[in-house]
This record gives C-alpha cells, structure tokens and sequence, in this order.
C-alpha cells in the first residue's frame, strides 16, 4: 500500500496544477466522489459499520468526497444507485451481496462505476469490480482460541446467512478448532437463507446451540449478532458457567458487559482505497482486492479475557500463517463448509 500512497500523492499533486499527460496517453479522470450503501445503518459494529468508516477514511486519506446511503434494506436498489449516480458518484460501493444484481446493470446504464461482493464473474474492467474477501486466517486463530478456552469441547458456529464471505471464515474457524483439538465437536447452524438483521433469529439460535453443548460461539451475523450476544449473556453453558462470543469484522468491546473473548475485525480502508487509486489509473475492475493477517487488516481481537499465554501462542500461529509455514485455505463452497462439522442446523 506504500507504493500506491506514493503514486496517488504523486497524481494529485500534478492533477492540482494542470493536466496530467504521460508517454502512454492521456490521464484517467480523477475520482471526486464516492458513494457506499449498506442495508442496515452504519451503527452495527460489524459489515454495514466497517463498510462506512472504511469508506469514509478513504475518502479522506484520498482526498474525494463520500456520500453514504444507509439502511436501504435488501430489496430494490435501483432507484437509490440511479439517484447516486445523479448525485455525481465516480464510484459507488455496493455493500452488500443482495446489491450484487442490481448495481451492475445501473453501472450499464449510468456508465457509473460499482464495487460489488460475492460475484466476482461480474468483473468487467474499468465499470465493475468484486471484492468477495476472507478473514479465514483471521479465523483460524479464533478456531484455535475457542478450542483452547472451551470447558465443554464443544464449539458453535451461527450465522445469518452462507454468503462466501461467512463461508470461509466458518472453514477457517472449524480448521483452527480442530488443529487445537482434533476430537472437539463443531455445531453449525444457520439462522436462515438471508437472516443477516434477525436479531431474534440469532437469540433464539444461538440458546440453542448452547443447549446442545456448545459453551464458545463463533456468530457471523450483522444485525443478528446483536441477538446472539443477548442469548449468550442470558444462557449459561451446560456446564454452568457463562458462554463466549467471538465476532466478526468489527469491535463491540464498547458495549461488552463481559461475555466478548475475541472477533475476527476487518479493516476494509485500504481495500477502498486502492479502488480509488484504480480507478485513477485505469486498473479499476482488473485486480483483484484482498485483506489478510499480513497487513493488519486482518486482526483477531486481544481481550483480557484470553490468558497471556494463549495469546503468546496465537501470536506465533499468526507469524506461521504469514510466513506460509501454515496454510489456511479459502473455502468459500457452503457444502464444503457444512462437512467439516460435526452437527448441521440449517433452519432453512
């Protein structure tokens, strides 16, 4: 990410006193304004939050202007793509994998470029650019704290959905469990086809992992993690003692009242902005976009409630997984994910 600070600096500075002419052709249009939608609001310490922030950080490390349209559900799009792109978006950032359809045929219409998820056979350089990524070896190490920190040796894994985002982070997360722990029970159950807000689908799910043994969730969920959180504070283990939780993408340490052992958290800033600087440069839709352990924007979160000495050792997974000395693959196949389970709860 240096070189591409470097190179944006660089146009800038020359975009600010004149064109920008070089051997190979006349300069790309300079990106202005962006825009990001995100099905719930930007509050939920996870998917919808990550996607404004990042957004926003990179609109204000790259100098353009963002516009964020939040809470727009997971229904009909159009109207509020065509409305951005009226508004004068360069870029919009659709921010969810229900926008996957809709914003590529605006981007045909309107000639307004759109970054889009889980679809990458979309790809059409210089309009439209997936950013389907993996924290699976962000995963991994929480699979090996949950087994490490698990009572019962049994390990639960809730989501809302089976996006291929969640897909390899579930993977990654049974793979991690059970490199600690190869006889520990692994529950998946899924809220629903598309339970991403459900709070009370993640509640009522997640009490009942629990009741079956579970004593260390993995939630995967946006909205609905907040109704997982509530089933863990309010359900005790079978053992007696209180339930983990591990989140994703975001940090919901400020509303911790105890029961958070860690979370998978993402950092999508850089991700952005290379879009941005991509679609300067004319490489906009024909590179591919990535987050992992190496450059932080893949981190599993420290608590003070992993022992010293648990966290020593994640530390060195982590190193080995960076240097490739432990390979985690993407599985981004739900049937391959559901496999490596021990109990499947689909309430499809």
């Amino acid at each position: 990410m240096a070189y591409r600070a470097v190179r944006n600096t660089f146009l800038t500075t020359m975009a600010a006193v004149g064109a920008l002419t070089i051997a190979t052709g006349p300069a790309q249009a300079q990106v202005e304004i962006i825009a990001v939608m995100t099905p719930e609001q930007g509050t939920d310490f996870g998917w919808n939050q990550q996607g404004v922030d990042a957004a926003r950080a990179a609109g204000e490390a790259m100098g353009v202007e963002v516009i964020t349209a939040e809470g727009l559900g997971y229904g009909d799009v159009r109207p509020t793509l065509r409305e951005l792109a009226g508004e004068g978006a360069d870029l919009i950032i659709a921010h969810a994998s229900g926008y996957n359809t809709a914003a590529p045929e605006v981007a045909h219409e309107t000639g307004v470029a759109v970054a889009i998820v889980d679809t990458p056979e979309a790809v059409e350089p210089g309009l439209i650019a997936d950013y389907t990524l993996s924290g699976h070896d962000g995963a991994y190490l929480a699979g090996i704290l949950a087994a490490n920190m698990s009572r019962t040796d049994t390990v639960g894994i809730v989501v809302s959905g089976e996006p291929p985002s969640w897909n390899s982070q579930s993977a990654g997360f049974a793979l991690g469990a059970r490199a600690a722990n190869p006889d520990i029970d692994i529950i998946y159950a899924v809220i629903g086809p598309a339970a991403y807000a459900d709070a009370a689908g993640g509640r009522r799910v997640t009490e009942s992992v629990i009741a079956a043994g579970a004593d260390i969730i993995f939630g995967q969920g946006n909205g609905s993690t907040f109704g997982m959180l509530q089933a863990i504070e309010t359900t005790p283990a079978v053992d007696g003692e209180q339930a983990w939780f591990i989140d994703v993408i975001g940090d919901k340490s400020s509303i911790d009242t105890g029961f958070l052992l860690s979370s998978v958290v993402w950092d999508l800033e850089p991700v952005y902005t290379a879009m941005i600087d991509d679609l300067n440069n004319g490489d906009f839709g024909a590179v591919g976009y990535e987050i992992g352990l190496e450059d932080n924007s893949v981190v599993l979160l420290q608590t003070e409630y992993i022992p010293p000495a648990t966290w020593t050792e994640l530390m060195e997974v982590r190193q080995a997984i960076i240097d490739g000395a432990v390979d985690v693959p993407a599985i981004f196949d739900a049937q391959e994910v559901r496999a490596l389970m021990t109990t499947v709860d689909a309430s499809e």
